[in-house]
């Protein structure tokens, strides 16, 4: 057995456990009530704004293998999201001038004030998530989830792909 799966005492580990529920269970109610959200206010889903938001931080374009891999979902999830915003002339696909075989996606002008305008009520909605901690509560939050990503990767690092 590896070092990593050697059972410990019942009673180690319980905390730890519980506050990764905690976490857990914030992100998904989080998650859901931004997913209602884009849904009923502008009839959006989180991937399709998260599509367009990876765009709106790349002005010069993504690839789709970029793009896919920054969302953590297939090259297929994110061709079917591409095709639609093509089609309504949100984003558009050219050949990299390198390379025939790649191509760079961007944010039209039309994509860009959409993303824009749904964005900032984006931030608003997640502000209001948040309004339950005072802006102290939040730093600390904000440098306490900073240090747990820190320790979750040094045991992810050498891992195996």
């Amino acid at each position: 057995m590896t070092a990593d799966l050697k059972p410990r005492p019942a009673a180690s580990g319980a905390a730890e456990v519980r506050l990764w529920l905690r976490l857990l269970a914030c992100t998904n109610e989080i998650e859901g009530e931004l997913r209602r959200r884009l849904r009923q206010s502008f009839d959006v889903t989180l991937p399709r704004f998260d599509f367009m938001a990876q765009l709106d931080r790349a002005p010069d374009g993504l690839t789709m293998g970029q793009i896919s891999r920054s969302m953590m979902v297939t090259n297929g999830n994110v061709t079917g999201i591409a095709e639609r915003l093509a089609a309504e002339g949100l984003i558009e696909r050219r050949s990299s001038p390198d390379d025939k075989r790649t191509v760079r996606v961007t944010l039209t002008e039309a994509g860009r004030r959409a993303f824009a305008d749904i964005a900032a009520v984006h931030h608003g909605w997640v502000a209001d998530l948040f309004d339950g901690l005072n802006e102290q509560e939040r730093d600390q939050l904000a440098d306490l989830l900073a240090r747990l990503k820190t320790s979750v990767a040094k045991h992810t690092e050498d891992r195996p792909a």
